[in-house]
């Protein structure tokens, strides 16, 4: 799988060593699209954004729904990991595992300056690691279903509780496995 993404990284750097400064923009766009490679980028650049704006509409779809421990319906209500991993299973087809800390183990540790809709953030509420996950959906926000007594909602990841339990950003590779996959023509 990753050869053919090596392969055609090899040809645009090339590509571009050979062209004139000037032109090296146009002839690696020309050359893109003369391998039909062009297309492949912009629809799988447009089908990484569609599912992400899929999976945070879904799941502000279930603001709401109470917590529950062990949760893992809109019937029976939800826990924090429990709706992430519903979210993603409904949405991207994707089976998270289904503690929050099996889920930062399964997915790709990135900067919280990276973080993108659709992208997990990870907070110590209770005096653990990884103890509680939510779905960032942008500007600072994110989705999830908080304690007992609570119901699915947005926070600010700024408000000072969650900025002094914030324990990390990660991303699920799935959207990278379908890229890989689509630029080679698999």
């Amino acid at each position: 799988m990753r050869i053919p993404l090596l392969l055609a990284s090899l040809l645009l750097a090339s590509a571009a060593h050979a062209a004139p400064p000037q032109d090296r923009s146009d002839d690696m766009e020309r050359m893109l699209t003369d391998r039909g490679l062009m297309g492949h980028i912009q629809h799988v650049s447009q089908t990484v954004v569609d599912r992400t704006s899929d999976l945070v509409v879904t799941a502000v779809g279930f603001l709401g729904v109470p917590y529950r421990r062990g949760g893992n319906s809109a019937e029976t209500g939800f826990d924090c990991s429990g709706f992430v991993r519903a979210m993603y299973n409904q949405t991207v087809g994707h089976l998270l595992p289904r503690r929050a800390e099996e889920q930062a183990a399964a997915t790709e540790k990135i900067d919280r300056s990276e973080l993108k809709p659709g992208d997990l953030v990870f907070f110590n509420t209770m005096r653990r690691a990884f103890s509680h996950v939510g779905i960032y959906v942008g500007e600072g926000k994110f989705i999830h279903s908080p304690r007992s007594g609570a119901q699915v909602r947005v926070e600010d990841m700024n408000g000072s509780y969650w900025q002094r339990r914030f324990d990390g950003a990660r991303r699920v590779q799935e959207a990278q496995t379908e890229t890989t996959a689509a630029i080679s023509g698999k």
